[in-house]
């Protein structure tokens, strides 16, 4: 890439930081819905992390065990130890 897309990129990083690191104050009014609707996003991101581990629980018990089933090619066979 070109040394002047480089300097266009730092020159806009620089002021973004610098207004994400020093800003005013925002005069400006939370009505209660934004409360509710904060938590709504929390409630649905937890309920979503939730579901996802409960799908993948077996996968996840599995990296952490050190035993491995045997996997029978053919479920009507019986076993060599029965």
């Amino acid at each position: 890439m070109p040394r002047t897309f480089h300097r266009v990129i730092k020159a806009m990083i620089v002021p973004i930081l610098f207004v994400a690191i020093f800003p005013e104050s925002a005069r400006a009014y939370i009505d209660p819905g934004s409360g509710s609707y904060i938590l709504q996003i929390v409630i649905a991101g937890l309920l979503g992390a939730s579901f996802t581990v409960k799908l993948y629980w077996k996968k996840i018990r599995s990296l952490f065990s050190n035993k491995k089933k045997k996997v029978n090619e053919n479920p009507n066979e019986k076993s060599e130890t029965s």
